[in-house]
């Protein structure tokens, strides 16, 4: 009889574990005016979808180097951080320092949290989902642990993505070492957060162009240009990506 997988030997814990890419991270993915871009977009999307923010109690699941945990505590969160990387979680210290915020760092796994019900006012999870070995278990901890809202993203299964996570995930069957990410249809989301007692309050679509052609160019003015031009025709809600969700608690649950 064959043994199941060990889910820590999945690629979204051993890539994470390596020190030189967590080093390099903050930098591949918000390095030059895109990823500037992304970075300035996620505070804004944030700041918007939580409201107040001072004083809140929050948790970051999958805080990687830290940048969305250190933005809450600059605008006066109490947030704990967690992240399955200590060599990410060294680096997200070291940012927090630098910064002369407090964060509550802590090492553990967005499959089982190990906090109460409803013990935060809300639950951020950024580039989890779509990594996660059990995307759906993840869901459940952020929904169990989170009072009022949670707040994820997801890469669209009606957008360039799609065609990009089938590429990676023929990559990666072949033996190629690359991060094979699923997508997700908006219906799937709703329904999974329906069973654990939350619904969609807002979403926030980033690019309707693929965001690997937008760093290709390498322009902000042109990316933010054509993505103006493209959501004035409809087109970045039908094919926008990636999605960012608020959820709240439905008053019933």
């Amino acid at each position: 009889m064959s043994k199941r997988p060990n889910p820590q030997q999945h690629y979204s814990y051993t890539m994470y574990a390596d020190k030189a890419m967590a080093r390099s991270f903050e930098d591949r993915r918000f390095g030059g005016p895109i990823g500037e871009l992304v970075s300035s977009t996620q505070v804004r999307v944030l700041a918007n979808m939580i409201g107040r923010i001072k004083d809140r109690t929050i948790i970051d699941v999958g805080t990687g180097a830290g940048r969305a945990a250190l933005m809450l505590a600059l605008g006066g969160a109490k947030v704990t951080a967690v992240d399955a990387s200590e060599e990410m979680l060294e680096v997200a210290r070291r940012r927090a320092a630098d910064s002369g915020v407090k964060v509550n760092f802590q090492r553990g796994d967005a499959h089982a949290l190990k906090f109460g019900d409803r013990t935060f006012d809300a639950a951020v999870c950024l580039r989890v989902l779509m990594h996660a070995p059990d995307w759906r278990q993840c869901m459940r901890e952020l929904c169990r642990v989170a009072e009022r809202l949670v707040i994820f993203d997801y890469p669209s299964a009606t957008s360039a993505a799609m065609l990009h996570s089938l590429t990676r995930r023929a990559v990666h069957a072949a033996g190629g070492r690359t991060e094979a990410y699923r997508v997700f249809t908006h219906r799937t989301i709703r329904r999974q957060l329906a069973r654990n007692g939350f619904r969609v309050r807002s979403v926030h679509r980033q690019f309707a162009m693929p965001m690997q052609l937008h760093r290709a160019i390498g322009s902000r003015r042109f990316t933010e240009f054509s993505e103006e031009v493209l959501d004035r025709a409809g087109l970045l809600r039908l094919f926008g990506s990636p999605v960012t969700v608020c959820a709240e608690r439905c008053a019933s649950s």
